[in-house]
This record gives structure tokens, sequence and C-alpha cells, in this order.
């Protein structure tokens, strides 16, 4: 297949959109798939040789008041890119502004698209500004209801679009690498030097923004034996260094340097209410740690409550507190958990999950053929 990804985000930078769109490249490239990726510029695009296909670049700004995101610009290089490209296929990662023009593109050529749910912007919209979810949602209408099938990655997702009139949905997870995120990679070197005194690390890893409600962590300030690490920038590292002095700020890690981190902890907190997925989980139960993320979203099929983690009520800092302070009490516990989460994750593989992608192509594409017919 000829496949066009249409992608909100790609590497260098670092979500869950761009790792996913990178993800799914590669392993068409691995079943002998012929992919093209279509992204907004980046600062550094010498980063693209490493990518595993072509990767066209689309004029961009960056998102006023969070640089890090870039907002695609319109552009006639999107209809040409997949017109050049000869795509079977258009998948559109995360649409919502280079997306919908795909999804245009793709109708004009007469092309079959797959939308990719990935991000809360309804969610987005009220912590930002307050107000526009009806505006998000009329916008995530539009495209997913022109897509040939739009594939959630989770039960809570499935039922929020289908809560506002959206269509032909399929669940479709993420995958996590199982190899990379390890319990054996625990750094005994890098823990006394994060914790000298021998505290419980507890850990966030993620973006610094508002919306992901990592001052809640705030709340675990006081809590004998215990020191808070936190990975990751953005907009809100600033606020966030002053409302947690006594935390460790270790900035953007990636790669083996972030497994290392991440299997170092001995709990992870994930804070954040908008989560359609929560991948950060996903890496912490692979490296055998035990997981406090809220009742909400993604986290709700990711995380056993009792048995590979703790739910807590979204936003609620003294739910968190008290998960915090109980599994600092309960290294055995602490330990089931680890282990049963390693284990609930051990066959969502990126190759498991992109050979289901792959089928739900070929669905797609027999459906048009049929229609056809």
């Amino acid at each position: 297949m000829r496949v066009v990804i249409v992608t909100e985000s790609f590497p260098p930078d670092v979500n869950g959109v761009a790792h996913c769109a990178l993800q799914t490249a590669r392993h068409l490239v691995r079943r002998g798939h012929a992919p093209l990726v279509i992204a907004p510029a980046v600062a550094d695009q010498a980063t693209d040789a490493d990518a595993p296909c072509a990767v066209v670049r689309v004029p961009s700004v960056p998102l006023p008041g969070y640089p890090q995101v870039r907002v695609a610009l319109p552009s006639r290089r999107v209809a040409a890119a997949i017109a050049a490209h000869r795509a079977d296929l258009v998948h559109l990662a995360g649409p919502f502004v280079l997306g919908v023009r795909g999804m245009t593109a793709a109708a004009r050529l007469g092309i079959p698209a797959v939308a990719v749910y990935q991000t809360d912007l309804a969610g987005y919209a009220r912590t930002y500004v307050g107000t526009g979810e009806g505006a998000a949602w009329r916008r995530l209408r539009a495209v997913h209801g022109a897509a040939d099938r739009t594939l959630a990655p989770s039960s809570a997702a499935v039922r929020d679009l289908e809560a506002h009139g959206i269509g032909r949905i399929r669940l479709w997870g993420r995958g996590v690498d199982t190899a990379r995120f390890r319990p054996g990679l625990r750094d005994d070197a890098l823990r006394r030097e994060l914790a000298p005194a021998g505290e419980l690390l507890l850990g966030y890893v993620g973006r610094l923004a508002p919306e992901k409600r990592v001052d809640l962590l705030a709340g675990v300030r006081g809590l004998p034996g215990v020191r808070t690490v936190v990975v990751g920038d953005g907009p809100s590292e600033p606020g966030l260094r002053a409302a947690l002095p006594d935390a460790r700020f270790l900035g953007r890690r990636t790669g083996d340097d972030l497994a290392r981190i991440f299997a170092s902890l001995d709990v992870f907190a994930h804070t954040g209410p908008y989560e359609t997925f929560c991948q950060t989980v996903q890496e912490a139960m692979a490296s055998g740690v035990p997981v406090i993320a809220p009742a909400a979203g993604g986290p709700l099929d990711l995380v056993d409550h009792g048995r590979t983690g703790i739910l807590v009520p979204p936003g609620d800092p003294e739910a968190l507190r008290e998960a915090v302070a109980s599994l600092a009490a309960a290294p055995e516990v602490r330990a089931a958990y680890g282990l049963a989460g390693r284990a609930a994750v051990e066959s969502r593989t990126w190759e498991a999950l992109g050979d289901e992608l792959i089928g739900h192509y070929r669905e797609v594409l027999r459906d048009r053929t049929a229609v056809a017919a």
C-alpha cells in the first residue's frame, strides 16, 4: 500500500501524536508498504534524515504562548504531495488543522481516509480559553465525519466521539516498546543521585502545560520520605518550579535515557484529566512501576485499579496525596503492582498494534472497492 500520513506533529516534536505517527511510518516500511509523511515545518528539519520515509514539511507558525507547538499554514503542498505519492489511502493523525486539509485533498482525489483521534481538543479549549468546546467539536465532526473510519485509542474516547455524533468508529490502542522500557534498567546510581537519603521516588513524565495539571503534585509535598521527580518541558515549567521547590526537574528526556529514569522510579503519577490514551502510563507499566492516574479518559482502560495501580478522582490533590502515601507505606504492594503492570502490557507491542492498523486500512480499502462495484 501507498499511504500518506498527514500529522499535526512529527519528530523532533515529543508528544503522543508525533510518536504514534513515527511508529506507524516505521511499521509500514518494515511490512513492505510505502508511506509518506506530511507534517508542519520545524526549526531543525535536519532530523528528517533519520525518518523512516520521506517527509514533506508544510510552512507553520508557533502557537502563541506555547512555541513548542507549531500550527501549519494554508499550503498547496498537501494535495500536491498526496497526488504525487499516488496514495492508496490517507492516514490523518490527530486531525484538526493540517488534517482538515489532508481530508479535503483526499476527498477531492477520491482517496479513502482513516482519521486517528488522539487529542481531547475540547478539553484543551476549556483549559486554555474557558470556552470554545462547541467549536472544537464542530471541527472534529467535520473531519471525522468525512473520513471512512475513525480510530479511537480508548473506550472513553469512543464514548466521547459517539456522544458528539461521530460514527464509523473502531478501537485502536497504542503500542509500547517493551524492549526499551523494562524493569532491568533500574539504576541504583541514578537513584542515589535523585534521592540521596533513600527516599521513595515519585515521578511525572510529560509535557509541562496547564492541561496536564502537574501542579497537583504540590499536594504531595511534606510526605515523609518521598522525593518528586519531574521529566519534561513546556510553558508551565517556571510556575511548577515555584510550586514544587523540593522537586527535581530533569528537563526533556528521550530514548534509553528516559527508559532508565522510568525504571528507577518507585511510583509513577499522571495528573492530566484530558488523556485520550496516555502513553506514559504504558511506559511506566512496561518499566515495572506502579501507576497513579486520574479515573478519566485513557487511563481507565490502562490502569487496573488495585492490581496495576490506583485510579483517583480527577483534579483531587488530597486523593493523589493519599494514594502516594499508601504506596509509600507498602513496598510489597508496589512490587506486586509493578509485576502485574509489566505483564499487562507485554503483548501491546508496536508490531502487534501496527499489524492491527494495517488490518483497518485493508478493511477500508475493501469497503471502498465494494461500494464502487
